[in-house]
């Protein structure tokens, strides 16, 4: 019922990190599926457990595209009801696929998302507390928690599970960091949902992540920028349609 969209170049230092988030989709009590979009790298390195496991599938790109565009690539070959992006370098809570499916599957609601943790080098971790509050929202309302593009993002783009439909309908944008945002605002912005109380996915910081990178912040301001105009227009469209579709 649920598809995981990974996308990852198969770095050294991300292979146990994408066979520990392998391992904590096995402890999943729903079904799942996993598309693992190779960014230009050889799938050949794709490690053992998920290699062997015919619920994991790979497409591999013949050339580098980045996250985004690697992630769209991989969006089309999604064949579920619903959809969860996730990092190569991160995993889910035991509980995570469960929480949410029983929530849609309830309300017929777009999407279902949680707080997530940062998990430390030492196996510690820190819960985060997105912005906006849990509890039911309409169509637009979470980025209304986002003040400013400098302020802290209203809702964990991760921590989504959103109908395969409504993410087609809000694909991540073109750019080379920033583009969860965008997703995030995207689906948030054209379904209401639900946001649970509950850690649903854990965000590792390690040396190697991409907000760690040398040249990361050389771009984060503008990409926040463009992904906060972006919610603002959709917001005001969608806003503006809904009476007559009402």
């Amino acid at each position: 019922m649920i598809t995981v969209v990974i996308a990852t170049q198969l770095h050294e230092d991300r292979l146990g990190y994408l066979t520990a988030m392998h391992a904590s989709l096995t402890r999943q009590s729903v079904p799942w599926e996993a598309v693992v979009a190779i960014d230009g790298a050889d799938s050949a390195r794709l490690p053992a457990p998920l290699a062997g496991d015919p619920r994991v599938r790979a497409l591999a790109l013949p050339r580098p595209v980045g996250a985004a565009r690697a992630r769209k690539f991989a969006l089309a070959q999604v064949r579920t009801e619903y959809v969860n992006w996730a990092d190569d370098d991160d995993e889910f809570s035991d509980d995570a696929m469960a929480a949410r499916l029983d929530i849609l599957e309830a309300t017929g609601l777009g999407w279902c998302a949680g707080w997530s943790e940062d998990l430390h080098p030492d196996g510690s971790s820190t819960l985060w507390r997105c912005p906006t509050p849990p509890g039911r929202h309409e169509a637009g309302d979470v980025w209304t928690y986002w003040r400013s593009p400098a302020d802290t993002i209203p809702i964990g783009p991760t921590t989504i599970l959103a109908r395969t439909e409504l993410v087609r309908a809000a694909p991540m944008g073109g750019l080379v960091q920033g583009e969860d945002y965008m997703a995030a605002v995207g689906v948030t912005n054209l379904a209401p949902g639900i946001l649970l109380p509950q850690p649903v996915y854990r965000y590792r910081k390690h040396p190697g992540q991409l907000t760690a990178q040398r040249g990361y912040d050389q771009l984060e301001a503008a990409a926040r920028e463009h992904a906060w105009h972006y919610g603002r227009s959709l917001r005001s469209v969608v806003c503006r349609e809904m009476p007559a579709h009402g």
